[in-house]
């Protein structure tokens, strides 16, 4: 089979990162229609899919695009799913292109908003899946998409829209491209995501702010006493002090996946091989077991301080966590452990941010080797198998709501700068994964019943 057109994927990819589809910004909302209706639906109409506008049972919230090429109901079906919404553009802080909004080519490099989050990669499967068509005449499968404009604001609606629509998205296997790989030159399946569920601790012993010589060695500091009590919950290197906030023991199956995994890349950050759980390797820390990460905190007034103990102290903090936990019982948890440890004065609350759940496919599973087999034989190097990814995204809504296999294979990379200046999506990665999307529809079986 013939290599997909790098350029085509250039020319589709550049009217897209044109449409700016930014969630947070209530301005952008007719962008975001037209996103769908104007630029992804006619890319799969022209496909030979019948497509649907389904409104967002959230008021307010985006819609969403629902799709369907259906060739034979015996054969596999496959879902398919991305969102075109992104992260706002912070323009003016964009220093290696002039613009996020006009795709620039630079080296190895397309630069633009949503190249890496979620544009990009979703443009990729698209372009796969127009080659076989040009190429084949048919998928030999049929194929469903959805397509959502509010994932970087939590997916309002997703799963809401998943359960509404559960015999319209019914499928065998879900594929899809977000995330970024291992590293550039790995190509990487992963299986699943972290959960993601921050809470404010909050101390407020009494109003207004006293003179500290006045009254230094008097009265309780909340600086002071909320930095000792996110202490109690999380150690010096990182290690979770609660045991209710830590995982179940990793399973077999999933240490047997990580145990060639080595995480990092070299345009990024060293790791810092001392932190979290001691009897952890790296790979097992960020993708088999929970982080507790301090994401903010603040007492008095950090660009002015004063002679005064502060009369407030609060700060956000995220868990990161597998499956395996519920996140109902956190809060609760939290309080319990505060108040044994002497930190009755510290309030704790479920932050607004959206709570997204943990999942996890066995790496045993037939759709994960059939996947890796495929990856394999398209590019000659085995794929590295994640059983989640170590952030999060909405995968429950597909392995929970839809109960279906979840096969995510990313086109990204670490140091792509998603959600920061300067995104950027590698020229070598996406000509890949073209080939590699190709390869997966073009080796799928029959029927689910046919996996080796």
């Amino acid at each position: 089979m013939s290599d997909p057109d790098l350029a085509a994927l250039r020319t589709a990819l550049a009217r897209r990162i044109a449409l700016r589809t930014e969630s947070q910004n209530a301005e952008r909302a007719p962008e975001l229609r037209r996103y769908l209706t104007g630029e992804i639906a006619p890319t799969l109409q022209r496909m030979g899919f019948g497509t649907k506008l389904w409104d967002n049972p959230v008021e307010g919230a985006p819609p969403f695009l629902f799709a369907e090429r259906i060739e034979d109901p015996k054969r596999t079906t496959v879902l398919m799913y991305g969102h075109g919404d992104v992260v706002l553009g912070d323009d003016a802080q964009w220093r290696r292109a002039a613009s996020p909004w006009v795709l620039e080519e630079q080296g190895d490099r397309w630069y633009g908003r949503g190249t890496a989050d979620n544009k990009g990669q979703h443009s990729i499967n698209l372009a796969a899946l127009e080659h076989l068509l040009a190429t084949r005449g048919a998928l030999n499968a049929n194929v469903k998409w959805l397509i959502e404009m509010g994932e970087e604001i939590g997916s309002p609606g997703l799963r809401a829209i998943c359960e509404q629509h559960k015999r319209e998205l019914a499928a065998d296997v879900l594929i899809a491209s977000d995330g970024p790989r291992l590293r550039a030159d790995r190509p990487t399946l992963f299986l699943g995501s972290r959960g993601c569920f921050n809470f404010t601790l909050d101390c407020t012993p009494r109003e207004g702010a006293h003179h500290s010589g006045n009254w230094g060695g008097l009265l309780a500091n909340p600086g002071t006493l909320l930095a000792n009590a996110i202490a109690s919950l999380v150690d010096a290197r990182g290690r979770i002090r609660v045991d209710a906030l830590r995982p179940p023991p990793i399973p077999d199956s999933v240490r047997r996946a990580l145990a060639a995994i080595e995480p990092g890349e070299p345009d990024g950050p060293a790791i810092d091989r001392d932190w979290g759980e001691p009897d952890l390797t790296p790979a097992e820390r960020v993708f088999g077991y929970n982080a507790l990460e301090v994401l903010a905190f603040r007492t008095g007034n950090p660009e002015h301080p004063v002679n005064a103990i502060p009369p407030r102290a609060s700060a956000t903090l995220q868990l990161r966590f597998v499956s395996g936990c519920d996140p109902a019982t956190f809060v609760a948890a939290i309080r319990a452990h505060l108040d044994a440890h002497g930190f009755a004065q510290v309030a704790v609350a479920q932050d607004r941010a959206e709570v997204m759940h943990a999942t996890r496919l066995d790496p045993d599973h037939p759709w994960v080797r059939w996947a890796a087999r495929s990856i394999e034989r398209t590019t000659g190097i085995a794929p590295a198998i994640l059983p989640n990814l170590g952030g999060s995204l909405p995968n429950d809504c597909f392995a929970d709501v839809l109960g279906l296999p979840t096969l995510w294979v990313p086109h990204s990379y670490p140091a792509c700068s998603q959600h920061a200046p300067d995104e950027h999506l590698r020229v070598d990665v996406a000509a890949q994964g073209l080939r590699i999307m190709a390869g997966l529809f073009a080796d799928l079986p029959r029927s689910p019943a046919d996996l080796a």
